[in-house]
């Protein structure tokens, strides 16, 4: 059998993990530190909740890959509190809302990928992934060419959502 691996997501993720880790003094998870990373265009942030957030992934698979992570640090679904798993499908719903409104998918894959043997690139915190599919979409060009194709950038994506999710207030 013939193993295929995404490389560039551990790259990603120990650049952020070494530079948190130099400006802290310690190692410092990733959606602990992006809300407070800056303002939400630099950020990727979509919606900031009560007690969670929506954030575009910055190496998404297809466009408006992205993901719900709760502001606290909990490693599973059911360290949650019931307010924060509430808000978190609350805020699902929304961007499933969002997501087809503004870019009309034929699908979603949504996923919690929990622990490093499940494919976890952000160990220890909780976070969804919701990804939009469209008959025929070309997501095997990750493993098969080192490419992504996004027909247009991530930034735009947000504006996108982000004026979307205003809609499903």
């Amino acid at each position: 059998m013939e193993i295929l691996w995404a490389g560039w997501r551990s790259t990603y993720m120990r650049a952020v993990t070494e530079q948190e880790a130099s400006d802290a003094g310690e190692a410092t998870c990733l959606f602990c530190a992006l809300p407070d990373r800056g303002p939400d265009e630099e950020t990727l942030i979509v919606h900031r909740g009560q007690l969670v957030y929506s954030v575009m992934n910055l190496y998404p698979y297809t466009t408006g890959h992205l993901m719900i992570a709760p502001y606290r640090h909990l490693a599973t679904p059911g360290g949650a509190s019931r307010q924060e798993q509430m808000e978190m499908w609350e805020l699902l719903d929304r961007c499933q809302r969002a997501l087809e409104h503004a870019l009309a998918p034929d699908g979603f894959n949504l996923g919690a990928n929990i622990g490093r043997d499940a494919g976890a690139g952000v160990l220890g915190h909780l976070h969804l992934h919701m990804v939009p599919r469209w008959r025929g979409d070309a997501n095997f060009m990750t493993t098969s060419a080192t490419t992504r194709i996004l027909p247009e950038s991530i930034q735009e994506t947000r504006l996108r959502l982000v004026d979307a999710l205003s809609k499903f207030d």
